[in-house]
């Protein structure tokens, strides 16, 4: 999942090893990651923003549907090197870095959606990001993900849910883009540093207005760092990750220019079920918006049924949400309005019959993102 929702809280902030631009002293991404793992699943200070991103879908022992998003972002609230001009006595609680972080549960079977949000400094032990040469911690006060070779630890809890999951790749992890090297925009430093596991074996519980569930499913994790403007035609983006019950997966993104139509930057990744990973361009992809549906809350019209289609894989499904309502609303960290949540997928992949579940975002609905990475 790309960009995310961290945007529009990134424009009010103070204001990359290439720079972000000629005046920016951020660093910057403008070719390839080269990216060595485990070290970077950790963080990466001196970009000006980055989140780890989860999401899934899940049952309990007796068959009941169930979704989940955990998020965190760190934000760089000044250079780097701009540390070195604070004063010898600087409070314990002054940083560079902002965490934020979203949770959200999406009870299908009574068409509820419960979420969450926190923003903590990156000081006093409130919040962080930790790595070693085995693993790598991301923290919010208690809600935390721990990434290691072989094992992904999710746990976070609010007053009415909380998550306590275990996830183990199924699949190697996947470079998005070009090794690694994602583009968002037409100049070369309009990119992000993007990887994922598009298949997560999940194991644990989840927690309902007080009832402990144990669950099981699969889930989806990305990671991404960047520093650069986004285009300034953007308004917003369509982003989809489906998982195949032919253990296949399809990541799609969608950037939506002003005047209706999609930047020639959108893309997407195809993953066989060997694992071989394909890039799909702008071109390869056909997309078709077939309902609509007006949020109650935000009065936003966010596309609720597409059609896919990839002809040089014989791909055409259709997308669907789980619950028409999982509308997300952020006074408390991002301060935007965006739809994530759980969706079903059936149609024909590589020609055969083929049903799927996933995850869908879509922002710019409720308001233009005119901001930042």
């Amino acid at each position: 999942m790309f960009l995310r929702a961290l945007i529009s809280f990134l424009m009010l902030l103070p204001v990359g090893p290439v720079r972000a631009d000629h005046s920016s002293p951020y660093l910057a991404v403008s070719g390839p990651c080269n990216l060595v793992f485990p070290r970077d699943h950790g963080p990466h200070p001196g970009f000006r923003t980055e989140w780890w991103y989860y999401t899934g879908n899940l049952r309990s022992d007796d068959g009941e549907p169930f979704g989940f998003q955990l998020t965190f972002f760190r934000s760089q609230v000044s250079p780097p090197g701009s540390e070195q001009s604070w004063p010898e006595s600087a409070s314990a609680w002054r940083t560079q870095q902002i965490y934020l972080a979203h949770l959200a549960v999406s009870d299908i079977s009574r068409q509820r959606f419960h979420h969450d949000e926190r923003v903590a400094r990156g000081a006093l032990g409130m919040a962080g990001a930790e790595s070693s040469d085995a693993s790598s911690t991301i923290f919010l006060n208690d809600w935390k993900a721990s990434i290691g070779q072989s094992l992904h630890q999710l746990k976070a809890s609010s007053e009415s849910i909380a998550i306590d999951l275990s996830a183990t790749p199924l699949k190697p992890l996947v470079l998005q883009g070009r090794e690694g090297y994602s583009r968002k925009g037409p100049q070369p430093e309009q990119a992000s540093c993007y990887y994922s596991y598009t298949r997560l074996q999940i194991r644990g519980h989840i927690r309902i207005d007080g009832k402990n569930i144990p669950v099981s499913g699969l889930a989806w994790m990305d990671h991404e760092f960047s520093s650069a403007p986004l285009d300034r035609d953007l308004v917003g983006w369509d982003w989809f990750s489906l998982q195949f019950e032919n253990q296949s997966e399809l990541m799609i993104y969608l950037l939506r220019n002003r005047d209706g139509g999609y930047s020639l930057q959108s893309a997407g990744t195809f993953v066989t079920p060997a694992g071989e990973s394909l890039h799909l361009t702008h071109e390869a992809m056909m997309m078709e918006v077939l309902e609509q549906w007006k949020s109650p809350h935000s009065d936003a019209e966010y596309p609720s049924k597409w059609r896919i289609r990839i002809p040089s894989l014989e791909v055409d499904v259709q997308v669907v949400p789980r619950i028409k309502d999982q509308e997300l609303h952020t006074p408390g960290s991002t301060r935007i309005t965006y739809w994530e949540g759980s969706v079903s997928a059936g149609g024909m992949v590589g020609g055969d019959p083929v049903m799927g579940e996933g995850y869908m975002e879509l922002t710019g609905y409720a308001k233009p993102l005119d901001a930042r990475l």
